[in-house]
């Protein structure tokens, strides 16, 4: 795993679990490094390494990196994933896979119309993820709608009309409400005055996971409606990159059990 800061993530912890139970004689660590750095450290590593997990602020670094990149990878902008092949180093976006497994997991079969909260890295993800489950229009919210330029550069890539609206200028709740879901990216003290008005969405899936509970998650379970977390979303995320590290099927249970564990030590 390559990004900086990483020593609190929970990816080995999963990853460790899956390998070990399918018999792997592979170990998932962690190696801090900047987005100017990965050129450098990924051209270093030897035949031993199979795979990279990507996070902020390498995903983009990743991307232009690597030899070949999959259709998604290029619709996001960004990769959160390589692995070693023949001729270099190939490209994947597997949080597309944890956005779409997450509101899957949690009831959502469907709809047409979606709210995202943010246009940062993780909006990108969202928007395609949303595409896939058959979303063709979003409302983007954001504070300052000059800074959606990348969010809306992706929908237009994966083929979802957006409509970017102004936080302060929106009535929160009403867009919430018509919405079929809505994913909120944006970190947890800046949802503290807006959690019930998003919460009036039918399917929630809130990204962030610490700390938890998060205001939107307190407010979704008051409200009695369906709440996809950031733990689902790095779960599912998860379970695409063991597949491709591997070349089998992840272990969902055993890697489910392992998160449960971890945090229940964490607490």
């Amino acid at each position: 795993m390559i990004g900086s800061p990483i020593t609190h993530s929970l990816s080995p912890v999963l990853h460790n679990a899956a390998y070990t139970f399918l018999g792997l004689d592979l170990e998932y660590s962690r190696l801090e490094c900047s987005e100017a750095e990965v050129p450098a450290l990924v051209s270093s590593l030897g035949p031993e390494w199979v795979g990279l997990s990507c996070t902020m602020p390498t995903k983009r670094a990743a991307l232009a990196f690597a030899s070949s990149v999959t259709p998604r990878a290029v619709a996001v902008g960004a990769a959160n994933t390589l692995v070693r092949t023949e001729s270099g180093w190939h490209a994947d976006c597997t949080d597309v896979d944890g956005v779409v497994g997450a509101l899957r997991e949690k009831g959502f079969s469907g709809g047409s119309r979606g709210v995202v909260l943010g246009a940062g890295g993780t909006a990108t993800a969202a928007l395609a993820g949303l595409s896939e489950l058959g979303v063709t229009t979003v409302s983007l919210v954001v504070r300052e709608p000059s800074r959606a330029a990348e969010a809306l550069a992706c929908a237009e890539r994966v083929g979802v009309t957006v409509e970017v609206v102004r936080l302060s200028e929106v009535d929160l709740g009403e867009l919430a409400a018509s919405s079929d879901v809505l994913v909120s990216t944006v970190p947890a003290e800046a949802t503290a005055a807006l959690a019930a008005q998003l919460a009036r969405a039918p399917h929630v899936l809130d990204v962030i996971y610490h700390p938890w509970p998060t205001p939107v998650a307190v407010a979704v379970e008051r409200a009695g409606t369906a709440l996809a977390t950031g733990l689902d979303m790095l779960l599912h995320q998860a379970f695409g990159q063991v597949e491709q590290f591997t070349g089998q099927a992840a272990p969902q249970d055993v890697m489910r059990k392992a998160l449960a564990a971890e945090l229940a030590a964490r607490s």
